[in-house]
């Protein structure tokens, strides 16, 4: 039988640098729209990096361009030309190959220690559009990388790209679920809970240095926040019996919308953020779960059954009116409310299938983003609001997916072993 994994089946189951000259100023340029949809994509040579003592070490500078390759296309405007159509070398045609900006990088080496330049020329100008130099240890490498991405990103859109960011999801093996902790790459994975149980909801805090979760390894649905700077920071912040799950963070941090049973029906309760309650926010209308804010903090969009099945409502958070959300769709589930507009993602069953849609608090412009027949569900927006990470299923396996917010370059973005769910992007 298919089941959603999402906060509302879980309570079912319960219930039962140096900056470098650049051509032109920021005031001057003007900025690509990263996800309309008649954009081309900006073609961009990521030749090999060259070694400042007298090429050596060759392997290292393809390691450095294919690491910046990938960060730079993972963000969806910029396509890769292949660097079999030119060896490689940093002295291409680039006119010739229809390159739009070449990137050309130089490292250094000394002990443990690495040194890199980087500079982006824009070829129609033969002018450098952005250039850095940074200096750092060698497990720095992919850090230095993805801050030059994000200024390149920066550069071209006018908002900073999300290279640096991580992204935290729940892995299933060895008959555990637990939180794990990875960069845009899954390069380097690190993980978070060890509690040897089922672990579920991993919810970072909007400064993206801590991260809250649920567990059950004490026999209850108790929540933890853990201190991701530190490796044993753990701290449990809410065990009241029954439910205490999936804390929406308002946007200044200072409040949670937590999902709890105290009282016999899952309901939603405001509370500081160290889990006080402060108020009730729903009494009894049905099964009342997974609430996101909005990014200005004066609404919450959350899931009820109250009508039947689950569905979206919005909650004035001044006047605590409701009204009901989405009409499409036989089951509507997991809303995430974009960081910087007006816009909801959630997952959606049609047709038998759960796809992930969009839709706007006032009802308009809904659209589906998935139509293929996996199951896409448990939808997280990208900090600069262009992205969606999700979960898509196959058989019983779940892989992390991620699709721009017009439905463009779904693509799996890591190949971990496992089922992988629950995905959340830091901001």
């Amino acid at each position: 039988m298919t089941m959603i994994k999402t906060a509302f089946s879980l309570i079912l189951l319960f219930l039962s640098c140096f900056s470098l000259p650049v051509a032109s100023r920021a005031a001057d340029r003007v900025y690509v729209d990263i996800t309309a949809s008649s954009t081309r994509k900006i073609n961009f040579a990521v030749p090999w990096f060259a070694s400042t003592q007298g090429g050596q070490n060759q392997s290292k500078g393809k390691e450095l361009a294919d690491t910046l390759a990938k960060a730079l296309e993972f963000h969806g405007v910029i396509g890769i030309s292949p660097t079999a159509e030119y060896g490689g070398t940093q002295s291409a045609n680039w006119r010739q190959l229809g390159v739009d900006y070449a990137v050309l990088g130089q490292f250094g080496l000394s002990g443990k220690n690495l040194s890199l330049e980087i500079r982006v020329l824009d070829i129609a100008t033969n002018q450098v559009l952005i250039g850095k130099s940074y200096t750092g240890s060698l497990q720095q490498q992919d850090e230095m990388l993805f801050k030059f991405c994000d200024s390149v990103i920066e550069a071209l859109t006018g908002k900073p790209g999300i290279a640096s960011t991580k992204i935290a999801f729940i892995s299933y093996t060895r008959n555990a679920k637990e939180v794990y902790l990875t960069d845009i790459l899954g390069h380097k994975l690190r993980q978070i809970t060890r509690h040897r149980n089922l672990t579920v909801s991993p919810r970072f805090t909007p400064d993206g240095k801590r991260l809250s979760y649920t567990s059950y390894h004490s026999g209850n649905q108790n929540l933890y926040i853990t201190d991701l700077s530190q490796s044993k920071t753990t701290r449990l912040i809410s065990k009241r019996k029954g439910m205490n799950l999936a804390p929406a963070w308002s946007p200044d941090g200072r409040y949670m919308v937590l999902t709890m049973s105290i009282n016999g029906n899952p309901d939603l309760y405001l509370c500081d953020s160290n889990a006080k309650i402060i108020e009730q926010l729903t009494d009894r209308s049905g099964i009342n779960v997974s609430a996101s804010w909005s990014p200005d903090g004066s609404q919450i969009v959350f899931v009820s059954d109250r009508s039947g099945k689950p569905h979206l409502y919005l909650m004035n958070l001044s006047t605590r009116q409701v009204q009901r959300l989405t009409f499409e769709g036989s089951e509507n589930s997991e809303p995430s409310w974009s960081p910087t507009e007006n816009l909801i993602v959630y997952t959606s069953l049609r047709n038998g299938v759960y796809q992930i849609c969009t839709i706007k608090p006032d009802g308009s412009a809904g659209q589906q983003l998935t139509t293929d027949l996996s199951h896409h569900e448990m939808p997280s927006w990208s900090p600069d609001g262009n992205q969606i990470i999700f979960a898509k299923r196959g058989g019983n396996r779940h892989q992390i997916y991620a699709i721009m917010k017009n439905g463009s370059f779904q693509r799996p973005i890591f190949s971990f072993p496992g089922s992988n769910t629950y995905p959340r992007w830091s901001r």
